[in-house]
């Protein structure tokens, strides 16, 4: 194996600061966004881990979607992090991390520079448009969906631009789009690009162009042989071919190019803050970038013109950055509507288009320059001077053009220098913007639940780990609309065992609906104000029962007792005594309710019984007195000592 040369191992110590400064900042940009319950579509696609074998949870036949290899990441992932569900969100954070060093890699290979490669990671992780990955669990698709497209684009670029066939990079990307079907079949949509490029090089045999053609075809047989249809599904449960509308496409494409550029172009609850309602500072922080950018590309099309030499290669590269771009976004504006996190995906491709960008205006124009300081440096001359011997003929005319490229082309760096100024402006216009947005997640469709849920859990096995497992959860209120299916799965995804057995989801109006408090139960309560919810639990209890000495609430009470209970809405109350020794005989209890003697009661079973009749919702003052102990008993909680367990009820 040949040893690393000084300059290899230079680089491979470059990319792993990148990659440690890159995940720091991820951490950094996502402080503060949790999972610690799941709802909805993350917790259906728990339900199916947690109920269904592995080969059918894998590959679901019969279902709407076919997504295999999704479906294989997610039980992995699952697996992993079993019941500690406050896993996924680091998760996800360390993929979403990987995956900008991954741009950062495939930004200094298209640029050549190391610093341009690094400011698309910031911008990438840095991007509002990375909220899906990082809050839910389906993230890991658009994650690996992401990852792979991005895969598919270089390859076919390194394909496209070297001169040697390097025919396995186009493989590579066959492949990759075979399996990015099974991630998500949005991106069957990027099937032109693989034809496009082979007619930029040029490539018109028969066998190439099958192979694209084969890997869509054998999707769509899996396809159909799995699911029934090889219409693709769209979203909120709806049929692409049912609901697709030209104009409208229009409508969604267009605005997904004003996302890529800064701009909230659609409505607040799929981006947390139209642009309608955009302070103008914002809006003017953003044009400016727009402007930088602006700046770049006329710079680009510029260094088209004026290279005749490489004016094909850079419009072809220009080209298969642009189609893959338009067909990003063009599949996903044929459904319902435009979600943020799919034109992630197209920003990430956009921001590598800016890189080979700055690498063309940086690279080309300092070679050049090289070029003219060397010509000049051979015939005598020097950086900037004049000849030191008059030249005749050819050699005079060489000098001349050597004299003229240098005062074309600024001194070695400052082309590099201008582009890093650049993508620095760019950045500090823009790192406010995507802050400022941030800010306005709460007001997602989906993030207000996100949060009810993740206090749900908190409230509860947050609070009482393992022990909440075979309680009657009680939530006063129902604004939440919580669904039959969340009341009954939502607890099992805490249970190793994935059943919570014995534990319910009550909904009540008010603390009247239920009696007396007990360890098996737990009362909460809606908190719209914070999309939370509140264990009101000891309150309820002390309201219910409220103990002045001797009774404890494990049941058992002293010789003496004093307690004031409240009547349920039959206004009755109900005690059920036990006594767990030996009568000897003339043992007695005598209750005092209101301080008034209400019943003497003779002791002649272990068990006996005992009823207080009053108005419903009334607070009674009971005390209770017992001439008779637990012998032998081995603790004394109180002045006098443990006499019995009571079983107080109050419907």
């Amino acid at each position: 194996m040949k040893p690393l040369s000084m300059e290899q191992k230079l680089q491979i110590k470059n990319d792993i600061i990148a990659l440690g400064l890159l995940l720091g900042f991820a951490c950094f940009i996502n402080r503060g966004i949790s999972i610690k319950g799941l709802y909805m579509d993350d917790l259906y696609l728990w339900s199916c881990y947690g109920e269904q074998s592995f080969f059918e949870y894998v590959f679901p036949i019969g279902s709407t979607r076919f997504r295999f290899l999704y479906y294989l990441a997610a039980w992995l992932e699952l697996a992993v992090t079993g019941p500690h569900v406050e896993w996924l969100v680091p998760i996800n954070i360390m993929l979403n991390g990987l995956l900008a060093w991954f741009l950062y890699y495939l930004g200094r290979k298209l640029s050549g520079r190391g610093i341009f490669g690094f400011f698309i990671g910031i911008m990438f992780l840095a991007s509002r448009m990375s909220y899906y990955q990082i809050a839910q669990v389906y993230g890991l698709m658009e994650t690996m969906a992401l990852w792979m497209a991005i895969g598919i684009l270089y390859c076919l670029y390194v394909y496209l631009n070297e001169k040697q066939e390097k025919i396995w990079y186009f493989h590579g990307a066959c492949w990759l789009y075979f399996f990015i079907c099974f991630v998500h079949e949005r991106y069957m949509a990027l099937l032109p690009l693989f034809y496009l490029v082979l007619i930029l090089k040029r490539r018109f045999h028969l066998k190439k162009w099958f192979w694209p053609l084969r890997q869509f075809l054998l999707v769509q047989v899996i396809r159909f042989a799995t699911i029934g249809t090889l219409s693709p599904a769209g979203t909120g449960g709806t049929q692409v071919a049912d609901t697709f509308s030209f104009r409208q496409a229009i409508s969604y494409a267009l605005s997904q190019v004003a996302y890529v550029f800064g701009i909230n172009a659609g409505p607040q609850h799929l981006n947390g803050l139209s642009w309608a309602h955009t302070p103008g500072l914002i809006k003017k922080l953003v044009y400016g970038a727009d402007v930088v950018l602006a700046l770049f590309l006329a710079a680009f099309l510029i260094q088209i013109i004026r290279d005749r030499e490489k004016r094909g290669s850079y419009l072809s590269n220009g080209v298969l950055f642009l189609a893959f771009i338009a067909l990003c976004i063009g599949s996903s504006s044929v459904t319902v509507r435009v979600e943020m996190r799919w034109v992630y995906v197209s920003y990430g491709a956009a921001l590598l288009f800016l890189a080979y960008i700055c690498g063309i205006l940086a690279h080309d124009r300092e070679v050049a320059g090289k070029r003219g300081k060397k010509l000049f440096y051979q015939l005598g001359s020097g950086y900037g001077g004049q000849p030191e011997k008059k030249l005749t003929g050819d050699s005079a005319e060489a000098n001349f053009q050597a004299q003229h490229t240098m005062q074309l082309v600024p001194k070695k760096g400052h082309s590099a220098a201008i582009c890093v100024s650049g993508c620095l402006l760019y950045l500090l216009l823009m790192m406010p913007v995507e802050v400022f947005f941030r800010g306005y997640f709460p007001n997602l469709y989906f993030w207000p639940n996100q949060l009810r849920y993740n206090s749900l859990a908190e409230e509860t096995y947050g609070r009482y780990g393992e022990d909440i497992f075979g309680k009657t959860i009680y939530i006063i209120g129902d604004s939440y609309e919580m669904s039959s299916f969340t009341a009954e799965t939502f607890f099992k995804v805490f249970d190793k065992e994935r059943k919570a057995e014995g534990t319910k989801v009550v909904k009540i109006d008010s603390i009247w609906d239920v009696g007396l408090i007990t360890d098996d139960m737990l009362i909460l309560r809606e908190d719209p104000a914070h999309n939370g919810f509140q264990d009101i639990t000891q309150f309820v209890r002390e309201q219910k029962l409220k103990v002045d000495y001797g009774f404890y609430q494990d049941g058992w009470m002293d010789e003496e007792c004093s307690f004031s209970v409240l009547s349920g809405k039959e206004g009755e109350i109900s005690l059920r005594f036990l006594y767990p020794g030996i009568l000897s005989g003339g043992e007695e209890t005598k209750i005092y309710v209101n301080d008034q003697l209400y019943q003497s009661i003779p002791v002649t079973e272990n068990i006996y019984y005992a009823q207080i009749d009053t108005k419903a919702y009334q607070t009674l003052k009971i005390r209770m007195e017992s001439n008779f102990y637990v012998q032998d008993a081995r603790e004394q909680r109180g002045k006098t000592r443990l006499t019995a367990l009571v079983e107080i009820i109050a419907e």
